[in-house]
C-alpha cells in the first residue's frame, strides 16, 4: 500500500462522525492538491509546498486586490549549478523530507541554520554532501537577502546578481576584483563572468566551490559604514 493511499485510509477511519466531511475534504485537498491555483495542471501536491503557504499565497493575492503593501522582505531566487537536496536514503518518507525542507527555507539566520542542521544530524546522521549544499544555498540565501537580492543566478557565461544598486566607488572595485563584469544600472542588474577552476581550459565552478565565490563577491561590493570621527 503506498503512501497516499494509507493517507486516505486513515483519513476516513477516524472522521467517521457526522460532519466530518470537511476534514475529510481538507485532508484529500492536501493529497490531490487545490489545481491551478498552485500550478497549470488540475490536480498537484499541495504538500509540496505546504497548506501554510497556500493560505499565504491567497491572503496575499486578497491584499494585492485591495491595493495593501507587505512590508515582508522578498524571497530570495538562487538558480546556481549546486546539487543541494535531501537524498531519499537520508531522509525517509516524502512528508518527512517536506517538513525538513520547510525548516530549512524558515531558517533565516545562522543560528536558526544551525539548530535545523543539529536536528537533522541527531534524527538522521551526519550530512551527507547534497544536504550540506542544501545548508549552504540556505546560507547564501540569508546573505543575499540582506543585500535586498532578489535574484542570482546564471545567465549565460555570467552570474547575474539583482536587484544590485552599486554606487560609483563600488562599481569600480567590483571591475577592479572581477574583470569583464557588467553593470546595468536601468535594471540594477549586475552580470559577473562565471567562475572557473582556471582561467584557460578550467571547468566552471559548482556546489559550496561557487557558492563560496559569490559570498566573496557580496562581501565585497557590501558598503562599509565610515568610522566615526573622533571628538574632544
Amino acid at each position: 500500500m503506498t503512501e497516499e493511499a494509507h493517507d486516505r485510509l486513515a483519513t476516513i477511519a477516524q472522521h467517521t462522525d457526522l460532519g466530518a466531511g470537511m476534514h475529510v475534504a481538507m485532508k484529500d485537498l492536501e493529497i490531490r492538491g487545490a489545481g491551478n491555483l498552485l500550478g497549470g495542471e488540475q490536480s498537484g501536491h499541495i504538500a509540496a509546498v505546504g497548506f501554510d503557504l497556500y493560505v499565504r499565497l491567497v491572503g496575499e493575492a486578497v491584499a494585492e486586490f485591495k491595493g495593501e503593501t507587505s512590508d515582508e522582505t522578498p524571497e530570495v531566487k538562487v538558480d546556481l549549478p549546486v546539487d543541494a537536496h535531501l537524498p531519499h536514503d537520508y531522509v525517509p518518507g516524502e512528508r518527512l523530507r517536506l517538513e525538513a525542507y520547510k525548516k530549512i527555507a524558515a531558517a533565516r539566520t545562522v543560528d536558526e541554520l544551525d539548530a535545523v542542521r543539529e536536528e537533522l544530524r541527531d534524527r538522521y546522521g551526519e550530512l551527507p554532501t547534497p544536504v550540506e549544499n542544501l545548508m549552504a544555498v540556505a546560507s547564501f540565501r540569508a546573505q543575499a537577502r540582506a543585500m535586498r537580492l532578489t535574484d542570482v543566478a546564471v545567465q549565460g557565461k555570467f552570474i547575474r546578481f539583482a536587484p544590485l544598486e552599486l554606487r560609483d566607488s563600488l562599481t569600480v572595485r567590483l571591475q577592479r576584483l572581477y574583470p569583464g563584469s557588467i553593470v546595468k544600472a536601468a535594471t540594477n542588474t549586475v552580470l559577473v563572468p562565471a567562475p572557473a577552476t582556471a582561467r584557460i581550459g578550467g571547468q566552471p565552478l559548482r556546489d559550496r566551490e561557487l557558492l563560496d565565490w559569490c559570498a566573496q563577491l557580496l562581501e565585497a561590493l557590501t558598503p562599509v559604514a565610515p568610522a566615526p570621527t573622533p571628538t574632544g
